[in-house]
């Protein structure tokens, strides 16, 4: 067999499709099973809940499917985009089979615009309760602008005790996402995830399919659950990070996909940069999305020229959406820093305070930016005319992002 050259493992994710391309089946499934089904981080305790920070989907997906495998009582799966390849097949056919099972099986999924999930996987069979979000069920509600939110969360809970949050959608992770990052939570704070489907379940679902089982929840002080509401118009994942870099002392390390802050978000990055806080922010550059790639980077000029460091994938599937402060609080989820994630989407977060997760995150960051280079203000005020115009065009429509 033919040896993957090594110069490969500083650069899997970038080049997994070259790669891919030249193995044989074999070759490939020796690859994969090497370089992403190994744990990248021990496991954190976090009070009376652990905690598995992945950042390669196919490490992810194998964790997932055998916590689906493992259940007993019930999964609640949600998720924004869900393929109809060889990954979204695979969850179908576990979903199917633990239904049969006895297990209640949830499943929610957007059916609004680009989020849309496929239609190809054709019914499910009889024991997967499925939801497929629409904007409006009566006439009258086509006039309420909050009927037409996307929903852009990805959550799967199991038995109400063990739970995967973050950024990663179902779909075979080589496709359009490289490098995302996820959580697996075990404990009682999971309760929250789960009361957190239920509610957008319900509300969404008919009388009769409305679920009734509910898990015991607690106060924890050091893991909190926050989820975008757009129908009652709560949206406090945007507060969240607002407080979160207000508090900032040391050092801000913020990883986005789409990194079209508002003018709070820009002001409490910048004012941390004035007290002497080292803010350093992540963003996929170019992107394979050249239109948002003009809106994107109408914020820079105005990051640099507040002394913040930015830094520039290249990895093009970079879809993260992560934070972590002063080696103390971290967030991973599904929320991007612009308006539609802030005010509009149902996104899901979680905000976890401990220092041992807090440097996981911080080596995480670490990792990504090793493959990243930093843009210089002289370099962006550099860039041809033509970008300027359009970018200067384009600013306006912000909002759509």
């Amino acid at each position: 067999m033919r040896t993957v050259d090594s110069r490969y493992a500083n650069r899997r994710a970038t080049n997994l499709r070259e790669i891919l391309r030249i193995l044989t089946p074999l070759e490939r499934d020796s690859m994969l099973k090497e370089q992403y089904l190994q744990p990248q981080f021990d496991k954190v305790q976090v009070g009376d809940n652990s905690l598995q920070l992945y950042r390669d989907g196919y490490e992810l997906y194998t964790a997932m499917l055998a916590a689906i495998d493992g259940a007993k009582e019930s999964i609640y799966l949600e998720a924004s985009i869900w393929r109809d390849d060889e990954t979204g097949r695979t969850f179908k056919q576990h979903l199917s089979q633990k239904a049969a099972q006895g297990v209640e099986v949830y499943v929610m999924c957007s059916n609004l615009g680009k989020q849309k999930v496929s239609r190809a996987f054709g019914s499910f069979p009889t024991g997967v309760h499925i939801l497929r979000t629409v904007p409006f069920r009566r006439p009258w509600q086509v006039l309420d602008p909050r009927r037409y939110a996307p929903d852009h969360r990805k959550l799967l809970v199991v038995d109400g005790l063990l739970g995967f949050v973050g950024g990663y959608n179902l779909g075979n992770p080589n496709r359009d996402t490289l490098r995302d990052t996820h959580l697996r939570l075990r404990g009682p704070a999971t309760a929250d995830l789960a009361y957190t489907f239920s509610a957008n379940w319900n509300m969404f679902s008919s009388p009769r399919e409305q679920i009734t089982r509910r898990y015991p929840r607690q106060f924890d002080p050091l893991i909190n659950i926050q989820a975008n509401d757009a129908l009652r118009l709560t949206f406090p994942i945007r507060d969240m990070y607002i407080e979160a870099i207000d508090r900032a002392e040391q050092t801000i390390l913020l990883t986005n996909a789409s990194f079209v802050p508002d003018h709070s978000v820009l002001e409490a990055l910048t004012a941390a940069v004035a007290r002497g806080v080292d803010v350093r922010v992540l963003v996929p550059w170019p992107s394979n999305r050249i239109l948002a790639d003009r809106v994107t980077c109408s914020s820079f000029t105005q990051c640099l020229q507040a002394d913040m460091r930015l830094y520039c994938s290249r990895q093009e599937g970079l879809r993260s959406k992560t934070c972590t402060i002063d080696g103390q609080w971290s967030t991973i989820g599904s929320a991007h820093l612009d308006l539609l994630s802030s005010v509009v989407n149902y996104e899901l977060n979680i905000e976890i305070y401990d220092a041992a997760f807090a440097t996981q995150m911080q080596d995480l960051f670490a990792s990504d930016i090793a493959d990243a280079y930093e843009l210089s203000l002289q370099k962006w005020l550099s860039r041809p005319g033509y970008s300027k115009l359009s970018e200067r065009m384009l600013a306006p429509f912000r909002f759509l992002l």
